[in-house]
């Protein structure tokens, strides 16, 4: 008798998923690309999402699989999962503002989670049927880049987890506002007292 355990292939699967993610998670780039149409004030109005070809270009490979591809990146292997830092997160495409520091919150879960989104206009959810569940998927509105769900399991005032891959966002923190673009944000953070 063979003392060999296999494996559930969905199993494996979740494994080898999770491993090829976390071999392949590079750095993020954080030199924001000309195109940001968010930065320097411009209108979102106005955007224009890049072609595929140049998004392969300018994303890292998990950026663009999470972005693109609807890919979830390793839990507690991510950018900002652990962030403390005052400042707002934007469409890692894009550049429109998507959510605060502020809002943030410890889940416990490995990735960035806030209670709402700083501009609710530039979010949007949908109904996700994958993995034989119905979960709420949200997006950025201008880019259309996938960036997690949202859970009605998170804290007051809302009650809701909006539970984001980092490798969708940018962080901005506080004292790049202005010089980004985003200086219309600064009041929220003098009015708490980080600035």
């Amino acid at each position: 008798m063979s003392s060999t355990r296999l494996i559930p292939t969905g199993v494996a699967v979740a494994i080898a998923i999770s491993a090829f993610l976390f071999i392949s998670a590079d750095k993020p780039k954080t030199t924001p690309p000309a195109q940001y149409a968010a930065a320097k004030g411009a209108s979102m109005n106005n955007y224009t999402k890049p072609s595929d070809a140049e998004l392969k270009k300018r994303l890292t490979p998990i950026q663009y699989d999470v972005t693109q591809n609807e890919g979830t990146e390793p839990a507690f292997r991510n950018e900002y999962w652990d962030n403390h830092k005052a400042g707002i997160y934007v469409d890692v495409v894009s550049g429109e503002p998507l959510f605060s520091s502020l809002d943030k919150f410890e889940s416990g879960t490995g990735w960035p989670s806030f209670t709402r989104p700083l501009e609710s206009a530039n979010v949007v959810t949908k109904t996700d049927r994958k993995f034989f569940m119905a979960r709420t998927e949200v997006r950025s509105k201008h880019a259309d880049s996938h960036l997690g769900h949202v859970f009605d399991d998170g804290p007051a005032p809302t009650g809701q987890r909006y539970c984001m891959n980092s490798a969708s966002l940018r962080f901005i923190p506080v004292e790049k506002l202005e010089a980004e673009g985003y200086g219309e944000y600064l009041h929220l953070f003098k009015k708490d007292g980080h600035k």
